[in-house]
C-alpha cells in the first residue's frame, strides 16, 4: 500500500486525467509509479520527458542496453518493483534466461558481450558508490576501450542516474507492483 495519498484515474481531475490518458496512449497504460505522483501531474510530465528522452531517444546504446542497466540499477537497489518492470523490457528483446541472469548479476550466465558486461558493472559501481566507484575517469578509459565514445558514456550515466532516481520514489512511498507489469511499448 503507497505510504501517501493516490489519485486514480476515475478521480482524477481534468489536468491528471488528461496526464493520465497521455502516458497510457504513449506507454500503452498507466503504471503505479506514474499514478505515486498524482498528487504533482506536472511532476508526472517531466518525469515522463526524462523517461522518453533517456530510454527511447536516439542514443549510441541499444534499447536492449538501456533496459539491461535499468534491471542492474534496480537489482543493485533491491527495487522489485522497477526490476519487474524491466526485466519484462529486457526479455522482450532478450531470452527469460539471459534477462534473469542479469537480474541476478551472474554475467557468464547471460552471455554478455564485455561491452555489456562493462556496461553492468559501471552501473553497479556507480549506484552502490556514486562518490568513490573506484576511479570514474578509469572506468571511462574502460568503456571506450568496449566502443562507448564520450556520448554513449553520458547517456549510460544518464540511465545509471535516472534509475537511482526512480528507485528511491518507488521504494521511499511504497509504489506496489501491478498485476501484470508487462504489456508496454518498449520500442
Amino acid at each position: 500500500m503507497p505510504f501517501i495519498q493516490v489519485i486514480q484515474p476515475e478521480q482524477a481531475g481534468e489536468d491528471l486525467r488528461r496526464v493520465y490518458e497521455e502516458i497510457s496512449g504513449s506507454r500503452g497504460k498507466l503504471a503505479e509509479v506514474h499514478k505515486i505522483q498524482s498528487l504533482n501531474p506536472e511532476s508526472i510530465t517531466a518525469h515522463m520527458q526524462l523517461y522518453k528522452v533517456v530510454m527511447f531517444g536516439r542514443s549510441p546504446m541499444s534499447r536492449a542496453e538501456r533496459e539491461m542497466v535499468a534491471v542492474v540499477v534496480s537489482a543493485t537497489n533491491k527495487c522489485s518493483y522497477c526490476i519487474q518492470h524491466h526485466l519484462e523490457a529486457l526479455k522482450h528483446f532478450w531470452s527469460p534466461e539471459a534477462a534473469g541472469a542479469v537480474a541476478c548479476g551472474d554475467y557468464e550466465a547471460a552471455r554478455l558481450t564485455e561491452r555489456q558486461e562493462a556496461l553492468c558493472r559501471y552501473a553497479a559501481a556507480l549506484t552502490r558508490e556514486p562518490a568513490g566507484a573506484p576511479a570514474h575517469g578509469e572506468w571511462a578509459a574502460s568503456l571506450r576501450g568496449h566502443g562507448l565514445e564520450d556520448r554513449g558514456i553520458l547517456d549510460l550515466t544518464l540511465v545509471i542516474g535516472y534509475f537511482n532516481f526512480v528507485n528511491r520514489v518507488v521504494l521511499g512511498l511504497g509504489v506496489e507492483l501491478e498485476q501484470d507489469p508487462g504489456g508496454y511499448r518498449y520500442e
